[in-house]
């Protein structure tokens, strides 16, 4: 009894919500005619902000009171303008002094050229019916039930539209599921903005990646400048005096020849570490567990190592997680505060997964430090996350993933459904029937005009219909055979593309 009164209530708030619904539709039309009919172009972003906002709100109640999931459908918002060298801002052929314009046409193309908005509308304008006729039906029926009961209608009409009130009071449950699944169906993203939205994070991730190579670069450079580059500037110079005291000076001449090689193992060790911090050799050579082992013991913190991996990850995506792991130990010795540190490294299905644990005082954000920043531009490049959980007074936990870094190198050899193998395996073993003997041979036989019929059935039938069905048979081998190359290439393409596209297409765009 309970489960049909909060049905009953559910109901009926969802039905009244749709039916203010109308004003909002009326607000809509009038604003599309300032809009389109008026040019008043500027109306229409805060009306599609309106009808938004509205549609937010049903897929929230659909998730919480309906207990259906509607993802937000919209592509992703335009990046704001960026300032050319001379200062000034471009959009198409206009130049602006300030990014006001642009970043409004830019906003108004979004919006306008997003086909959300347009569903957005149309379940707008639809919802006061569907919920009407879902949502409102037993009220219906039962107002009508009165109403007929005291206007001069048959007998049988009021307890007939009594007995469907009650049916459908009873079928309540079912109707809101029918609802859910009316807003599931026009408010839910559709594969177009999927992939929009996965090509500008993307994009994003690549800009970031570029920036932070250019920095790499930069710094490498420096420290080339600031340190070897220098101390052999120095060795030189050194030499040339050596070269001048040799004579002169002998004992002079010696010392500076120790100089000279205590400048130069300096020199190799800043190369070294310069190439370290590039790609570490032992990275390269013995795998991102014993990289982060060296790692730990030059750290000047108790650091425990837990490594769990059933495969090595690319080359590129080592390089990522290890420079993370070695950014977050720096941040816990210079800025945390922290003794001991855990990192514990493993695989999930075919994701990777760091988690890098310290007792420090805790207090990180990375909205604030520019280090975690450089994590998170480091690791959106192979579209890793990362979270961290640092409250006052510790622990400190940063965790990150990287999706699909240990997929395996195979490609995925799932069968078949078996009813499609039986398909194929019928196309590619009876072709051959009906295109050669039945159809190619038959055809040559029937130009040459022979007298032996053999087995060439189609040479049995009157003449009319002889060709018609010469040209059926070869059309029908030819078409086995492509069913059987056909049927198996989209069995991998749909496998592939179920990976990044929902399978639902609902009004694809």
């Amino acid at each position: 009894m309970r489960t049909y009164a909060v049905a009953v209530g559910k109901a009926l708030a969802l039905g009244a919500m749709a039916l203010v619904d109308i004003a909002l539709v009326a607000l809509t039309l009038f604003a599309f005619l300032l809009t389109f009919g008026l040019g008043m172009i500027f109306v229409f972003p805060p009306t599609a902000r309106l009808i938004r906002y509205r549609t937010a709100f049903a897929r929230r109640l659909t998730g919480t009171w309906l207990g259906i999931a509607v993802p937000v459908p919209y592509l992703p918002p335009p990046l704001p303008a960026r300032p050319q060298p001379d200062g000034w801002y471009r959009h198409e052929r206009q130049l602006y002094k300030t990014p006001r314009w642009p970043d409004w046409n830019n906003r108004w193309k979004w919006m306008f050229g997003d086909p959300a908005t347009w569903r957005d509308g149309l379940w707008l304008f639809l919802n006061p019916v569907v919920a009407a006729a879902l949502l409102l039906l037993p009220l219906t029926l039962a107002t009508g039930a009165v109403l007929a009961s005291r206007s001069a209608v048959p007998a049988a009409v009021p307890p007939l539209l009594g007995c469907a009130a009650v049916v459908a009071l009873i079928a309540l449950p079912h109707l809101l599921r029918g609802y859910a699944w009316w807003n599931h169906l026009l408010l839910s993203p559709t594969a177009k903005s999927v992939l929009a939205g996965r090509i500008q994070r993307l994009d994003q991730a690549r800009l970031a990646t570029v920036d932070s190579q250019a920095s790499e670069l930069r710094r490498i450079e420096r420290d080339l400048h600031d340190g070897a580059q220098a101390r052999l500037v120095a060795m030189g110079m050194t030499l040339g005096a050596v070269e001048e005291l040799m004579d002169k000076d002998p004992a002079a001449a010696k010392a500076l020849l120790g100089k000279v090689r205590e400048a130069s193992s300096t020199a190799l060790v800043e190369l070294r570490d310069l190439v370290r911090g590039i790609h570490p050799p032992v990275l390269a050579e013995r795998g991102l567990g014993d990289a982060v082992r060296a790692l730990a013991l030059d750290s000047p913190l108790k650091v425990t190592v837990t490594v769990d991996l059933h495969a090595r990850p690319d080359s590129p995506v080592e390089s990522a997680a290890y420079f993370s792991i070695s950014e977050l130990l720096t941040n816990a010795a210079r800025h945390g505060g922290a003794e001991r540190v855990s990192i514990d490294i493993s695989s999930h299905d075919h994701a990777l997964r760091v988690v890098v644990t310290d007792d420090g005082e805790g207090g990180a954000d990375p909205s604030l430090g520019s280090g975690l920043r450089g994590i998170e531009r480091r690791l959106a490049a192979f579209d890793g996350v990362l979270a961290v959980s640092s409250p006052r007074g510790g622990p400190t936990i940063a965790t990150f993933d990287l999706p699909n870094a240990l997929a395996e190198k195979r490609r995925d050899s799932r069968p078949l459904p078996r009813g499609k193998a039986v398909i194929v395996g019928i196309c590619w073993g009876l072709g051959w029937l009906p295109l050669f003997p039945q159809g190619l041979v038959t055809m040559v036989m029937k130009i040459i005009d022979t007298e032996h019929l053999s087995w060439f059935l189609a040479l049995y039938l009157p003449e009319p219909l002889q060709w018609p069905l010469i040209v059926f048979n070869i059309s029908l081998g030819l078409s086995m055979y492509a069913a059987g190359m056909i049927i198996p290439a989209m069995h991998s393409s749909q496998r592939r593309l179920a990976e990044v596209v929902p399978a639902r297409l609902w009004l694809g765009r």
